[in-house]
């Protein structure tokens, strides 16, 4: 369970990041609230994580997610720029995230 929902919370980092970088400096009520509520369930859900995963592996994995998610929807939605070493970069992210878990 903890590991579904370091997942979870990982992919939440990736909703208040965006919601960050939507807010203009917190001067957007809506991306705003939408960052607090991510930021809080993501938290939330890593410090719950963490009762069980050890601290290393838990943060690696929840910040690896959350930078693949976040990147991937910039450059999705955002019109960021998308290459094959960035997307071949991201996907080593993936891997190491993967190796960690079938370490543990």
């Amino acid at each position: 369970m903890a590991w579904i929902v370091l997942i979870i919370s990982g992919a939440l980092e990736a909703v208040w990041a965006t919601a960050l970088g939507k807010s203009e400096g917190f001067s957007r009520l809506l991306p705003t609230l939408v960052f607090v509520a991510g930021l809080v369930a993501s938290m939330g859900g890593l410090a719950y994580a963490l009762r069980t995963l050890p601290v290393g592996t838990g943060y690696a994995v929840w910040v690896g997610i959350g930078a693949v998610v976040t990147a991937t929807y910039a450059m999705v939605f955002d019109g960021e720029s998308a290459s094959v070493p960035k997307v071949l970069l991201l996907a080593g992210i993936v891997g190491c995230v993967i190796g960690l878990r079938m370490l543990h």
